[in-house]
């Protein structure tokens, strides 16, 4: 059975390296949407030829290798076009995980908490015209667990039903030369389009709180963390951020604090106490009044999969606008069981009056449509000072 792959990352990676193994399947294309995918790296060390995408969105025919029995879709955005499946014996299959033609779209699994489904499924269906309503091929399922995320679902149950789902079907088209084929009912068909905040602005308009950056550097031991909690919660203060880490057994630790203005002194006495103790204490202060006239206060947080450019692209976009970056984090958080990567970034921003926060908002989300960044539901707000 010769078999081209159309997807990407874990799961697309996972199915390739599931499906080479079972005697009689060959690849003869592997179709991904950029070329450090981790489909395109499994497949290149594979010693495959690797198809990248000049157009993320379709898959055109000559992507698909003469000779090709089935098209096999895993986790892709790109539509495989008709001229690509004509070139397919028996046109092509993809992996949805809903109960089709339940949740049909781009985040069926988020629907599925959202809508507070008691079970989950997944579905291996014919790829035809229409969003995600081709024949099915296969179906399974699975109770949802209380409390699950849209991830953990996914990670649990969903990805590797996914793969045995799409093993068995390939499986039928090798040995019967067919496809299991039964038409979804449009009367139960329901839609779970892209649920995307993935870049939340928050305009800050009180200038009622002093800033107070606080390091703390020392021999580490327990409780310091709790010292420095406690004397913040005495003045009122909010714990807006830290970084704190045990370095060669000295403890290191940065934390900024937002205060009212009428008890930083206070917290600042406070704080300086605890040197006595043997930690060196620096604190740096600022006032919200000391931002221009000119410029307005703004919090970033833009949260995704990571992938090359989301860094440059959004600085690009702040620059042109005459926007400053007063400070900005980020970090790479992967998960253990998929081995995705989650990639954050926390930015404090001065803009100019003259630029629209929604104006600026709209072309950010469209940064975020064009990076195909993916956000989490539950995502937080930046906290009120």
């Amino acid at each position: 059975m010769k078999c081209a792959l159309v997807g990407s990352r874990y799961f697309g990676a996972s199915v390739f390296e599931a499906l080479r193994k079972e005697d009689g399947i060959e690849f003869t294309s592997v179709v991904v949407p950029a070329a450090d995918d981790r489909l395109a790296v499994a497949a290149r060390a594979a010693g495959l030829t690797v198809h990248v995408l000049e157009n993320p969105k379709i898959v055109p025919g000559h992507a698909i290798a003469d000779g090709t029995e089935l098209i096999i879709a895993a986790h892709t955005h790109a539509r495989v076009s008709d001229e690509a499946l004509a070139r397919s014996r028996l046109g092509g299959v993809g992996y949805h995980p809903s109960l089709l033609p339940r949740h049909r779209g781009i985040a069926a699994v988020e629907w599925t908490i959202l809508e507070g489904d008691p079970i989950a499924s997944g579905s291996v269906y014919h790829l035809a015209d229409g969003w995600d309503a081709g024949a099915i091929a296969a179906q399974d399922w699975c109770f949802v667990a209380k409390g699950e995320t849209a991830r953990e679902l996914w990670e649990r149950a969903l990805a590797p039903m996914g793969l045995a789902l799409l093993a068995k079907v390939v499986h039928h088209a090798r040995l019967e030369g067919t496809l299991p084929a039964f038409a979804q009912d449009p009367r139960f068909a329901t839609k779970s389009p892209m649920i995307r905040k993935s870049v939340v602005l928050t305009e800050e308009i009180s200038a009622t709180t002093t800033s107070l950056i606080v390091s703390i550097v020392g021999p580490d031991r327990h409780g310091i963390v709790a010292l420095l909690a406690e004397r913040a919660q005495r003045f009122g203060a909010n714990w807006a951020a830290s970084r704190m880490t045990r370095l060669a057994s000295e403890f290191a630790g940065t934390v900024h604090l937002e205060v009212p203005r009428e008890n930083a002194d206070a917290l600042v006495a406070a704080l300086r106490q605890m040197e006595a103790s043997g930690l060196q204490v620096v604190i740096a202060r600022s006032d919200g009044a000391t931002v221009p006239t000119s410029m307005r206060s703004v919090e970033l947080e833009l949260v995704g999969e990571d992938r090359l450019g989301i860094v440059s692209s959004l600085t690009r976009i702040l620059t042109e606008r005459g926007i400053s970056i007063e400070s900005i984090h980020t970090e790479v958080i992967r998960s253990g069981v998929s081995g995705t990567q989650t990639f954050k970034v926390g930015a404090h921003l001065l803009v100019p009056a003259k630029v629209s926060v929604d104006d600026l908002r709209a072309e950010l989300g469209a940064l975020a449509s064009e990076m195909m960044v993916d956000i989490a539901l539950g995502e937080r707000q930046a906290a009120a000072s």
